[in-house]
């Protein structure tokens, strides 16, 4: 990037607020990517069509149209979700475009938790985003990130759609919290699987497949850039460590000065001048009582267990095989907080997790060198 500010006639160094804008230039030379080329093929209902086309592979499910089902705004959109015995386990609704009356952000929320203990009760879950609308007559496009959002939230959705246990306090995403986040980022793979883009990546005009070496270029450049986002994220989650570890008083007045305290915790860890940390502390919400509070670590933590558990389907050579799907059916999705996180994993994977899939997944070769 540094080489590029030159080729340009610059003569500054790279700063933390130049890096996103030679990342994306970088990215554009190295894996000749450009992420509006492939918005034609992602169409919001094409994706929507593929996160239930995966969970009919995995788990059996079937999704219906429910348009008599009352909703809170036009845009809503809800599906009556049966298991492959044909019975229903619950609703599903689709809240997807972004409006004045919504906070930002994409998420899931339980409107009824799934429980047995005043009779069998099924969940109605919702998945709220933030996606563009396209004027009347237009397809909605998705960037690849607006893809994985939608099928990270699809991935907490059947986390609740799933749950099969007597108490509604543990139901769902009821869940230690990096047990709630294994669930929605193990799903994100599939997105990515030629299997899946082949299928579902369609122009949106001409329904002609995404271009194989317009495919290969999008799974090239995956893991591009990845060594920064390691690096801002860690620089967050041992800062938010630092701060749970301090002891009061803080100083004489009782007080912390952010400025100095984040400046001498980012030396301790070799924090590069040119990288800053993903949350700056003013906005550092995650690290207060009902945010993360200490916890803020457990990302990439539950990224560790998502990429260890989507391996298992890996190591069988089929990304939807059955017998792998049912022991994530029944041992993550199914069963809510009834059993220790440990002890539900070791009960699908038939072990702790190790972080060798996260360290491929993130570009990491055998030498340990990424990009």
């Amino acid at each position: 990037m540094q080489a590029l500010i030159q080729e340009e006639g610059g003569n500054f160094k790279l700063e933390p607020w130049d890096w996103r804008y030679y990342a994306e230039k970088l990215r554009q030379l190295v894996c000749d990517f450009d992420e509006a080329a492939i918005k034609p093929y992602l169409g919001l209902d094409r994706m929507i069509e593929a996160a239930f086309y995966t969970a009919t592979r995995l788990f059996g499910l079937q999704f219906k149209p429910r348009p008599d089902v009352p909703v809170w705004h036009p845009d809503v959109r809800a599906w009556q979700v049966s298991g492959a015995d044909g019975k229903v386990i619950g609703l599903f609704f689709g809240d997807y475009f972004a409006r004045a009356s919504k906070r930002s952000g994409a998420w899931m929320t339980p409107l009824r938790e799934q429980q047995k203990l005043v009779g069998d009760i099924t969940p109605l879950i919702v998945n709220v985003c933030n996606f563009a609308k396209a004027p009347a007559g237009e397809a909605t496009l998705l960037s690849f990130d607006d893809a994985r959002t939608l099928f990270h939230e699809f991935g907490h959705a059947l986390h609740g759609l799933l749950s099969t246990v007597t108490y509604p306090m543990i139901a769902g995403t009821n869940v230690a919290t990096d047990f709630v986040e294994l669930p929605s980022q193990l799903f994100e793979h599939w997105l990515q699987q030629p299997e899946l883009l082949r299928r579902f990546a369609l122009h949106y005009q001409t329904g002609t497949p995404m271009p194989e070496d317009l495919l290969a270029r999008l799974i090239a450049a995956r893991n591009f850039n990845k060594g920064f986002a390691t690096v801002e994220y860690i620089a967050c989650a041992e800062l938010d460590l630092d701060l749970h570890s301090l002891s009061p008083p803080y100083a004489g007045d009782g007080t912390i000065d952010p400025h100095s305290f984040e400046a001498r915790n980012l030396r301790r860890i070799g924090m590069p001048e040119e990288i800053v940390m993903r949350h700056r502390l003013p906005h550092f919400a995650h690290i207060f009582g009902g945010g993360y509070a200490a916890g803020y670590y457990s990302y990439m933590w539950s990224e560790v267990l998502d990429a260890d558990a989507f391996a298992a389907f890996e190591e069988t050579g089929d990304i939807f095989d059955p017998a792998t799907a049912q022991r994530l059916r029944d041992c993550v999705y199914a069963a809510g907080g009834r059993q220790e996180p440990a002890e539900a994993y070791k009960a699908f994977r038939g072990r702790l997790p190790t972080a060798d899939a996260l360290l491929r997944k993130r570009g990491f070769a055998a030498s340990g060198a990424t990009n």
